[in-house]
């Protein structure tokens, strides 16, 4: 570094009469390394100037070039970036701002220190040093280390201080009065040298003769320190005097701090008395009310309610620090902790005996409701309980085991006082759905346990809930509720050992309102229920109860909802959780009677599962509408699953009565049993799922029926033996047509054009086969004559071939007169309607049909006459008017 500052210095300053101060190696930061040099230089002549030089290489690189310069006095700012940590970069603040990195961090500090130095001996203005360490900024700069900066050229620039103004004038006259002063300097230092001995002489004899004034001032300064002596010996008296004083003071003071903190503490006190006398004193009315009240009066409810809150209020109040230590304060609590427990037990005992009486009072209007299928309204019941909803709600803040065991309590008593009302009300229902209305009137008037209508329903559902009644007690039911009914073919839908078909559309009507009714009346009750619970035990915090883990199901794969008992206790993490647990122990007989009586109902018409499943379906959807969690929605979604499956089971069934049908060799088979019932099932279940929600259930059980019926119509055709294939195909397909153009069942249109295709092709070809050839003789002639125009003999010289002349021709023709034409059409027409069913009807268009066929055939042999035996004048004996007058009176005559 120094070789380059020589070579800067003499190649590009000291051509500019500039002297090189300071140089550091920096490069532009942020960019690439192209090094250049800053310089601190100042001028040589005065004024003198200081400047801050950056020199760059030239691009040949043999050279140094000056390539921009700054004063110095511009530069406001030298921001050293940190002053702690050792870091190359430094940014200086002229018009703009120039970054810099130095190439080590000693240059750069050597550069900044020589700038301040610079900024404090020429500049007025001050530059700002930014983030600079103090030990580069100093006051005072040493002559050697001007020279450790500087080099030996600046040695005189640091030792010359230039003089102010009136130095200037004391030397210009000093230099007036000796005119040999500039000439001969030697003799101007002599004479300022005596000049100034003269002067040293004249301050040491004023030193001496100024003794006199010095003996003097001694001895007043002795006299003041006599003064100083009395006036210390007078403040010692005084400062004895003032400690009396004080020790009086702080007597006083400590007497004006005791009074103060006395006081201090009895307004504490009073304070606290007075939180303690508002906050845990409870009124007399108040304590009456809780040990004496009238639970059983509004008015004492309404005493008893505002008793208790404000008990509660005394108990839950927050105590300050050291309140439970007072003997006053344990015992007012431990008055209130009796007044609760006291209060707590009256009240559990009263709502107790409010469960049974209330139960008791419901239990007498069961009767009444017996006959009708209704079930009795606990509306009062609620109503009455609900003037206790605060204090449950205070039972259940204050002692949790007492509200705990009343909720027990009434579930327990309500389960069993529901799981009457619902037994009784689904036996009304069975008695109403079978129709035995001797024993309705029994049950009205006999005990339960000795009800013939109970031992007639406990053969249906058993001990435990399910259908499982004798093949001989549903035989009797049946009996006994179908007296009337009317008699048809149903080996199809027969469920069990009753048969669907025997029941009329009076019957089923009957049994979906009575469903309906069923359902209607379960819904309010559990709604009604379930505000009443949430209401009166008052839900809205969570609780713990054991639970049960619900489940969906279906067998197509859908969303039903499916209870699973738990066996261990589950979080109820919800208000919903927690009512829906308690209405399934109050309701548990709910699902199993629904159970029992969607069974029943299947047993007497598989066709009322159709009813059933349209029925639960809107139910479920309404519950889940309302509230997707909630107990009836589960309950019913349980319900919906069976009803799901007896519906899909009697789907199944029928497709396998399709299977297992049976026909008769000695009878035509005509409209198969299995193709009548479908008819009437599709009736039936198209005014059924008119606008249900569960349509898509039907149209799955569609493709299944009619993919069997079609497939089972096939087998009994192929295995028919009096009755052709092509009839039995015919008849039954056009039914099937014609049923599913009646309804319109839109998940039906490809299986009724295949349907009417089937028809059509197996009408053409029973036409066919049936129609033959009834000219026999002459059909067989014309073959040949079809052969030889074949083998290549032209047309018009059939007529030359020997088997083929016109003689032979009028032999043949002569054999068919009108008579025995109409004679083979009448015994044509005999042979087909003997193949025909007449619930049908299709004899006339199998006849037309045929008609057609036989005029189609005379046509061609009237062609191939005019074409082989032109101008022959040979002819048929009857005419195509004839064959129609002949049809026409055959079917006439029929």
């Amino acid at each position: 570094m120094t070789a380059i500052k020589h070579a800067l210095q003499r190649d590009i300053f000291t051509p500019n009469d500039e002297r090189l101060l300071s140089i550091v190696n920096v490069c532009k930061a942020g960019k690439k390394k192209k090094n250049c040099f800053l310089c601190a230089t100042v001028t040589t002549e005065r004024p003198v100037q200081v400047k801050v030089v950056k020199v760059k290489k030239s691009d040949k690189g043999d050279f140094y070039k000056r390539q921009i310069a700054w004063a110095l006095r511009d530069l406001a700012v030298v921001d050293a970036k940190d002053a702690i940590k050792e870091n190359p970069e430094f940014d200086l603040h002229f018009e703009k701002i120039y970054k810099w990195v130095a190439s080590s961090t000693a240059e750069k500090n050597a550069f900044i220190s020589c700038i301040w130095k610079l900024n404090q001996r020429y500049l007025r203005k001050k530059i700002d040093f930014v983030n600079v360490s103090s030990q580069l900024l100093e006051e005072s700069v040493p002559s050697g280390e001007n020279q450790s900066v500087t080099g030996g050229d600046e040695e005189a620039v640091d030792e010359y201080q230039e003089l102010n103004a009136r130095e200037e004038q004391d030397i210009e006259i000093m230099m007036e009065g000796c005119e040999y002063a500039i000439s001969n300097a030697e003799a101007f230092a002599e004479r300022l040298s005596r000049e100034l001995q003269v002067l040293d002489g004249a301050n040491i004899q004023s030193i001496m003769a100024s003794e006199k004034q010095v003996n003097i001032l001694m001895k007043l300064l002795d006299e003041a320190l006599k003064e100083v002596d009395q006036i210390e010996l007078k403040l010692s008296s005084y400062e004895e005097m003032l400690q009396s004083v004080k020790e009086q003071m702080d007597q006083i003071s400590e007497s004006n701090h005791l009074i103060h903190l006395s006081n201090t503490n009895n307004v504490k006190l009073l304070s606290e008395i007075e939180f303690l006398v508002n906050h845990m004193d409870l009124a007399k009315g108040h304590i009456k009310a809780l040990q004496e009240g009238d639970l059983s009066s509004s008015r004492g409810i309404e005493a008893c309610t505002n008793a208790a809150d404000a008990l509660l209020q005394c108990m839950n109040v927050a105590l300050r620090p050291g309140h439970d230590m007072l003997l006053a304060v344990e015992q007012q609590q431990q008055r209130f902790s009796d007044l609760r427990e006291n209060f707590a037990r009256r009240l559990a005992s009263h709502l107790n005996n409010v469960f049974v009486q209330q139960g008791h009072d419901q239990s007498s209007t069961l009767a009444q409701h017996s006959v009708e299928l209704t079930l009795p309204n606990h509306h009062p019941f609620h109503r009455d309980l609900l003037r206790y909803a605060k204090l449950m709600e205070w039972l259940k803040s204050t002692d949790y085991r007492k509200y705990e065991g009343l909720t027990k309590n009434y579930m327990d008593y309500l389960s069993r006082l529901y799981e009457r009302e619902i037994k009784d009300f689904f036996e009304v229902a069975k008695i109403k759905m079978t129709g035995t209305t001797k024993e309705s009137k029994k049950f009205a008037t006999l005990p339960r346990k000795e009800s013939a209508v109970k031992q007639e329903t406990e053969s249906l559902h058993g001990s435990s809930g399910k259908l499982t009644g004798s093949t001989s007690s549903l035989n009797k039911l049946s009996v006994q509720s179908s007296g009337n009914r009317r008699s048809q073919s149903s080996s199809l839908l027969d469920m069990g050992n009753m048969s669907a078909s025997d029941l009329d559309v009076a019957d089923r009507t009957k049994f979906d309102k009575i469903f309906e009714q069923v359902l209607s009346e379960l819904e309010p009750l559990c709604l009604a229920e379930q505000d009443f619970i949430s209401k009166f035990f008052k839900l809205q915090q969570h609780q713990s109860m054991p639970g049960t883990v619900t489940e969906a199901e279906d067998t197509d794969g859908g969303t039903l909802s499916r209870q699973h008992n738990a066996g261990t206790p589950l979080p109820v993490s919800s208000e919903k959780d927690m009512i829906r647990q308690m209405m399934i122990k109050i309701f548990r007989c709910i699902e199993p009677e629904l159970n029992n009586l969607i069974a029943l109902g299947d047993k007497i018409d598989s066709f009322n599962s159709l009813y059933m499943l349209v029925k639960m379906s809107h139910h479920v959807w309404t519950a889940q509408n309302v509230d997707p969690a909630s107990f009836l929605s589960t309950t019913l979604g349980n319900v919906l699953v069976t009803v799901k499956r007896n519906f899909d089971k009697c789907i199944s069934n029928q497709i396998r009565q399709m299977e297992e049908v049976k026909i008769s060799k000695k009878s035509k088979v005509g409209i198969l049993p299995f193709v009548a019932e479908f008819e009437e099932f599709a009736g039936l279940a198209e005014s059924i799922f008119k606008n249900a929600e569960r349509r898509g259930d039907l149209d799955k059980a569609y493709t299944k029926l009619i993919r069997g019926v079609f497939v089972n119509v096939e087998k009994v055709a192929n295995e028919s033996q009096k009755t052709p294939r092509d009839v039995v195909m015919m008849e039954n397909f056009h039914h099937i047509f014609a049923t599913l153009s009646r309804l319109k069942i839109s998940c039906l249109e490809a299986e009724k054009k295949e349907a009417k295709q089937k028809y059509t092709d197996h009408l053409q070809s029973y036409v066919i086969y049936s129609l033959g050839q009834p000219l026999e003789k002459l059909n067989h002639f014309f073959e040949g004559v079809e052969a030889r125009v074949a083998q290549g003999i032209r047309e018009e010289e059939v007529s030359y071939q020997l088997a083929f002349n016109k003689q032979e021709l009028r032999k043949v023709i002569k054999e068919y007169p009108g008579k025995e034409v109409k004679k083979g059409l009448d015994n044509l027409y005999k042979k087909v309607d003997k193949h025909l069913c007449e619930e049908e009807n299709l004899l006339q268009v199998v006849w037309h049909s045929m008609q057609d066929e036989f005029i189609r055939q005379y046509k061609h042999f009237e062609g191939l006459i005019a074409r082989c035996y032109p101008g022959s004048g040979v002819t048929m004996e009857f005419t195509i008017q004839d064959i129609l007058d002949y049809c026409s009176s055959i079917a006439q005559s029929h």
